[in-house]
């Protein structure tokens, strides 16, 4: 769940805009948080509809009472005939909330490890980008992503139960802490952290080459803002295909019942792969559950960001100006 590529490259090359003005950090981080909080608020029915479908076996297995979704338009029309267009928006509170220090540790960390490993003309190689992705991803899924994802799951499929118990954001963070202590907001770290790591590598790894690609090798010239949307879309395609299952995994170990049927990340995996009847075919089909949903999610993502990030920074830019070096 969580702010696209655009975001991550629009805040790590707002460092410095054509004009040689430097943005301060502070700034671009407001922009970011703006920006996420309003894509989410946008998208967030697709990342519903994705941790539903990743959940399915869960429910079926500890809420018996339960509807059955056979796809993600069958999670649309139970809930909406349930709860109506709100219920689409359940757990999204999380993600609001979440969403400045998310992307703060997220640019704090790539910049430093930017600048650390960059060469001395400023470029960054494939690998120096894959580092710095990973790193990121790892900061960012401690920092925010792991406990924003806990209550997000979990406020998500408590909405399902026959008896829900969460009244609001503030009401749920106080019962998962009661019940289950601090660690509670940080089950499924393991897979939280694989999932973002590899996330932004593979997004920062594909973008990157392929953005020098259409630039003919010149940082400077100005691709427009289509071919960036669509470089942005493939990269966030690249890492749909790649990690999803490590996504349906974290999704199931921050469900209401993990911690009384897993005992790590990699017992769930196994649990999963039996679900699926131990064959490769069984298998794809349980590990990319959710995969249509999270697929718009990031298309949508990609060319949300972009245009608003841009947008918020150039209406800052008129309130704030930076001073030129």
């Amino acid at each position: 769940a969580t702010m696209s590529l655009y975001s991550r490259s629009a805040l790590s090359a707002a460092a410095m805009d054509h004009k040689g003005k430097k943005h301060d950090p502070v700034k671009a981080i407001l922009a970011g948080g703006l920006t996420g909080a309003i894509e989410i608020s946008i998208t967030f029915p697709t990342e519903y509809v994705k941790t539903q479908l990743h959940l399915q076996h869960e429910d079926a297995l500890h809420h018996p009472g339960t509807k059955k979704f056979q796809g993600p338009w069958c999670v649309v029309r139970h809930t909406m005939e349930d709860h109506g267009v709100r219920g689409l928006y359940r757990g999204i509170a999380p993600l609001l909330y979440f969403s400045i220090p998310k992307v703060a540790s997220r640019f704090w960390a790539y910049e430093t490890i930017r600048n650390a490993i960059t060469d001395e003309n400023g470029k960054m190689t494939p690998m120096r980008s894959l580092i710095a992705g990973l790193g990121a991803g790892t900061v960012e899924a401690i920092v925010a992503v792991s406990p924003m994802e806990t209550v997000k799951v979990k406020f998500i499929q408590d909405q399902t139960s026959s008896s829900p118990k969460y009244r609001n954001f503030f009401h749920g963070i106080g019962v998962i802490v009661h019940d289950s202590g601090l660690r509670g907001l940080y089950q499924g770290v393991l897979a939280t952290v694989i999932k973002q790591a590899s996330n932004q590598a593979i997004r920062f790894s594909v973008y990157n080459p392929l953005k020098e690609w259409v630039q003919d090798g010149d940082p400077a010239k100005d691709i427009g803002i289509l071919k960036t949307m669509l470089i942005g879309a493939v990269a966030g395609a690249a890492s749909v295909f790649g990690n999803t299952p490590i996504d349906v995994i974290k999704s199931r170990m921050q469900s209401l019942d993990a911690h009384k049927k897993y005992r790590s990340s990699l017992h769930c995996a196994q649990l999963a792969w039996r679900e699926g009847g131990g064959t490769i075919t069984g298998g794809l089909k349980i590990f990319y559950k959710g995969t249509t949903p999270r697929l718009s999610r990031v298309c949508a993502d990609v060319a949300l960001t972009m245009a608003l990030y841009e947008k918020i920074i150039q209406g800052l830019e008129l309130l704030w100006p930076s001073k030129a070096h």
